[in-house]
């Protein structure tokens, strides 16, 4: 099966979800006073989704694969503000536990999604 669009990698759609997740979070009155790690946080988080797309979008599996990285730093960096925003009290632990799942989750599949362009032999133009 030939991917057209990055829309359609399951990657990318997790990785929205959770951007309009964090983008609910950080919309809450104490949490969007704090206007640098609230823009902080959406960054990160945004940023994800668009590594991806990036990558995706250059057609080469080097690049791609440098992107799915970058992408998985940003999830990493998303993960470790979701401790701070609890730490600050603007989210609660079933917030919080809900992100750090869906941050693991994400970040293994971005990990696996690596692994598995590592090892095939497809170059790209779009991917299998």
């Amino acid at each position: 099966m030939k991917i057209e669009r990055f829309e359609d990698l399951e990657v990318w759609k997790e990785a929205r979800e959770l951007c309009i997740f964090i983008k609910e979070i950080t919309n809450t009155e104490s949490f969007s006073k704090d206007f640098k790690f609230r823009d902080q946080i959406k960054a990160s988080s945004g940023s994800i989704m668009d590594n991806i797309a990036e990558g995706f979008e250059r057609d080469g599996k080097k690049e791609f694969i440098q992107f799915l990285s970058i992408a998985k730093g940003s999830c990493g960096e998303t993960r470790s503000q979701c401790y701070r925003a609890f730490d600050y009290a603007y989210i609660s632990k079933e917030t919080l536990d809900q992100l750090l799942e869906s941050t693991i989750k994400l970040n293994k599949k971005l990990a696996s999604f690596i692994n598995y362009l590592k090892s095939t032999e497809i170059k790209g133009t779009k991917y299998h």
